[in-house]
């Protein structure tokens, strides 16, 4: 299957604590790492390991810091169509608790793929599915180019200016950022999937509505850094395989399991 990442990339600097600290406490750590991530880089890693042929649209800033993080995601073996800002490459610091919560602070604006990128848009014309984290207006109508296009609500306002057509829409239940009620978008979405962390969630559409268990961890949790976006980008391997929403959803629920279990963005920090 033939998918992309139509979205961001930030350099996250994650930091493992037993607890996220009080206010005026300093805390030490020996344990940390940094690595390219943000919920772009997320989708298109768990794209790639689910095996689809896959592409990341992308735009990354004119400094050190930025031409180093492309060169880590083309050493992940991410295949990258990447516009290059003028601007400091966007970073954040990601605290991980005892129990693998992320508690996460960005740094700078986001910096995300134009239409009038020279980008290879025309290779969407035969691709099966696309996962819209970020762009401006005329990147989401170029990702519509796609056979199914999902999108996250956290990117409403372009949804909204856009008047494209989704396939499905994921959003957090639970996370304020996330917001979506019918009658948000117009084109309403073909299907919306709304994510309810350990209970699983539920979803609406045309072809009706459901809900879904959160599926067993395969091992220990590590962190929740990704869950969300890996979950998005089993929901579009699955429906650009051309699955039903009950099985779709199953199947990006396992994606999001797995994704417990793994470190960080990329599962391999140094």
């Amino acid at each position: 299957m033939k998918a992309s990442v139509v979205g961001h990339v930030e350099w996250v600097d994650f930091i493992p604590v037993e607890r996220i600290p009080a206010p005026g406490e300093i805390f030490t750590t020996v344990h940390f790492w940094s690595e390219p991530a943000g919920g772009g880089t997320v989708a298109a890693a768990e794209l790639m390991r689910l095996g689809a042929d896959m592409t990341f649209f992308t735009a990354i800033g004119r400094d050190d810091l930025g031409f180093q993080t492309q060169k880590a995601l083309r050493a992940h073996g991410l295949r990258l169509e990447v516009a290059v800002r003028d601007a400091p490459q966007r970073r954040a610091f990601t605290y991980i608790d005892a129990q693998g919560e992320r508690t996460i602070t960005v740094l700078g604006d986001k910096l995300h793929p134009h239409a009038d990128d020279q980008l290879a848009w025309d290779e969407l014309d035969d691709t099966d599915a696309v996962y819209f984290t970020s762009g401006d207006i005329g990147a989401l109508h170029n990702a519509r180019r796609a056979r199914v296009l999902v999108a996250t609500a956290r990117e409403l306002p372009t949804l909204q200016a856009a008047g494209v057509q989704l396939d499905a829409l994921v959003h957090s239940g639970r996370d304020r950022g996330e917001r979506y009620q019918p009658g948000d978008i117009d084109p309403p979405p073909k299907l919306v999937v709304s994510t309810e962390g350990s209970a699983g969630g539920s979803y609406a559409g045309e072809a009706g509505e459901g809900r879904w268990k959160p599926a067993p961890l395969p091992g220990p949790v590590q962190d929740m850094y990704g869950a969300g976006d890996s979950f998005a980008a089993g929901l579009t391997y699955a429906l650009g395989e051309g699955r039903a929403p009950q099985e779709a959803v199953e199947f990006a629920a396992l994606s999001s399991a797995v994704a417990m279990t793994r470190r960080g963005a990329l599962g391999n920090p140094s």
